[in-house]
């Protein structure tokens, strides 16, 4: 069974082991495992998880809202860890019942945990831990969940991932949204987009605008916003403090995929037409700039002050939605219509979206 922890009881020293062992990151791929006992991934899913669900809970609002859902088949949480993906995943975009939801991790103390802990959230649902890499070799799959694997990712690791990304009809993948893990997404990408559509960040289905040699500085990344009055909260202050993470800032890189003529398109996007705003807009006296991905690639555009005064201070106090449709002279914005404005999470409890 899974514990369950609150403030009080969870193991602070555990969290300082964690946080020293993810810092080293591809150092240790493949080298051992981060969890010693069932508290170790209680005390983790009650903190550094609820974050990445946080990212997760972004990223899904957006498709909820689009009315994108799971297609039918397993769901597969590919490197699970406490299983915080798959479950949000189910919370956000599963049909009642949820699919059938399968874990694998190299630890199979994590593999317990995440299949507990989901069987707990959902009543009823069958959570099958898996015994090893390949143990779906034979089973079409519905989904493929992976979150923050890339910069732990080795060799043998990666073949047996994408031996399950081949069998999956939707790819759903969250990172951290630092240069190098964005930049290994775009590669992802790159590889399944013969037979995969992308169904977000991008809202087209060319090449990657980032690959040209003017973007090399450039990454694909955004920003969750934290539960509302989260900086008031003296646990998550404390525990901010013990892990030196920044509790304002949420960055990731995600990737969601479909397999090519599964469905029909979904009304309403994503379309040509659209831009999304990459990272956030540098925001100066009178202006605007920003980064912004459309089928012709990757460009700065600037925004004038004075031709839209309700999105220029949108941009400045980081508000504004990141999917737009521009009227564009050159690389200046001269008319700006919102695509969509993903709400935002709610704090108290831990709730499904942590």
């Amino acid at each position: 069974m899974a514990p369950i922890l609150d403030w009080e009881t969870l193991d602070w020293e555990a969290l300082g082991r964690l946080r020293e062992r993810f810092l080293l990151g591809q150092e240790k791929a493949g080298t051992g495992v981060y969890w010693s006992s069932p508290k170790d991934l209680a005390s983790y899913d009650f903190t550094f998880a609820r974050r990445i669900g946080w990212k997760w809970g972004a990223v899904l609002a957006e498709l909820r809202r689009r009315g994108w859902t799971l297609p039918a088949g397993p769901v597969l949480d590919w490197g699970c860890g406490s299983g915080v993906a798959g479950r949000t995943v189910l919370h956000f975009l599963a049909p009642a019942p949820p699919f059938p939801l399968l874990l694998w991790d190299h630890s199979p103390l994590a593999t317990a945990y995440a299949a507990a802990a989901a069987r707990r959230e959902f009543p009823g649902l069958c959570a099958t831990a898996l015994p090893d890499l390949d143990a779906t070799s034979s089973q079409r799959l519905g989904t493929v969940v992976v979150s923050h694997v890339l910069n732990e990712l080795d060799k043998p690791g990666g073949e047996a991932l994408r031996r399950a990304l081949d069998k999956a009809d939707s790819i759903l993948w969250v990172e951290p949204g630092t240069f190098t893990d964005s930049r290994a997404l775009i590669a992802v990408r790159e590889s399944l987009r013969e037979h995969f559509d992308v169904v977000a960040p991008c809202t087209h289905a060319a090449a990657c605008g980032l690959l040209r040699p003017e973007n090399a500085r450039h990454w694909c990344h955004h920003f969750a916003d934290p539960p509302t009055g989260l900086m008031a909260d003296s646990n998550w202050v404390r525990f901010a403090k013990v892990s030196g993470i920044d509790l304002r800032s949420l960055p990731y890189s995600y990737l969601i995929l479909e397999r090519r003529g599964l469905r029909s398109p979904i009304p309403g996007g994503p379309s040509p037409a659209w831009s999304r705003v990459l990272g956030r807009p540098r925001v100066y006296k009178g202006f605007a700039r920003l980064l912004s991905c459309q089928p012709e690639g990757v460009e700065e555009l600037e925004l004038q002050k004075r031709v839209d005064t309700a999105l220029f201070k949108t941009l400045k106090n980081e508000t504004a939605g990141s999917l737009w449709k521009w009227t564009r002279e050159e690389a200046s914005i001269t008319a700006a219509e919102p695509i969509r404005v993903v709400p935002r999470l709610t704090s108290g409890g831990r709730g499904r979206s942590a």
